[in-house]
């Protein structure tokens, strides 16, 4: 080999190492998109203390036993989804968590603590509703899966969901070792066979985000019988809720 060619061959390799090295870094902002909080009509706000933040949910609070907690995706105000949930669930209160760094809670969002978050979140709604539904849209549906292998959810809807954040990651990033350099796997499928609950996923027809063999993977991990999966036709990722179909789907209605 060639001086000139073993430099090249060098320098090759530190730049890729560099732009690993960047990845790695700088992977949380590539996954969380916060945003501000938008105003709720009809809703209030508490802090829900944890494990090192104070986390904002927005409630539309209402006695009985039956509640709705909402997680949403990587870019989301959740307070923009209030309106579909109260038109779906009117019986239901209502609880929507701003993921850390989200709508003014504190901390840094990361896989770990926004799923410690989400139990904290349920176990506080269930000491005064027994039967909570859980919903996750997008990235929330990786926390919302894994909470309801943890507890005893009521029913679990998964909106634009994913079998692995690493996957889709990787499919990204193709020359690059995503699954070795990832911190926030979101590995939906380690935990979908562990779910008991009523289960309903719901993909969009085209969605541009997600691919639908990632859903239908997803899908397939779970129990027989416990699943069930409905496309929305003519609707992609970010405008499923759009759609007339949405909400009675939320409502359970065929």
């Amino acid at each position: 080999m060639s001086r000139t060619l073993l430099i090249l061959v060098v320098v090759a390799i530190v730049v890729y190492l560099a732009c690993c090295a960047l990845l790695f870094a700088f992977q949380r902002s590539l996954i969380y998109f916060p945003q501000p909080p938008s105003p709720a009509n009809g809703a209030s706000m508490f802090t829900l203390p944890t494990d090192g933040a104070q986390v904002q949910i927005t409630a539309m609070p209402k006695k009985g036993p039956d509640a709705v907690v909402y997680f949403g995706g990587n870019a989301e105000d959740v307070n923009f989804s209030l309106p579909s949930l109260a038109a779906a669930f009117p019986r239901h209160a209502i609880y929507l968590m701003h993921y850390r760094g989200y709508g003014g809670s504190s901390g840094k969002p990361s896989e770990d603590a926004l799923v410690a978050d989400a139990l904290a979140l349920f176990d506080r709604v269930s000491t005064e509703h027994p039967n909570v539904v859980v919903i996750g849209r997008s990235l929330g549906s990786g926390v919302a899966v894994h909470l309801a292998s943890l507890r005893p959810v009521a029913r679990l809807i998964l909106v634009t969901p994913y079998d692995s954040l690493a996957e889709l990651a990787a499919s990204q990033y193709p020359y690059f070792p995503i699954r070795w350099l990832l911190l926030d796997k979101f590995e939906s499928w380690r935990y979908a066979a562990q779910v008991t609950a009523p289960t309903l996923v719901v993909a969009a027809e085209r969605d541009e985000v997600i691919p639908r063999t990632s859903t239908e993977a997803l899908y397939a991990r779970f129990h027989t019988g416990v699943v069930t999966l409905r496309i929305v036709a003519g609707t992609s990722h970010n405008i499923i809720s759009e759609s007339p179909e949405y909400v009675p789907l939320l409502k359970g209605v065929p």
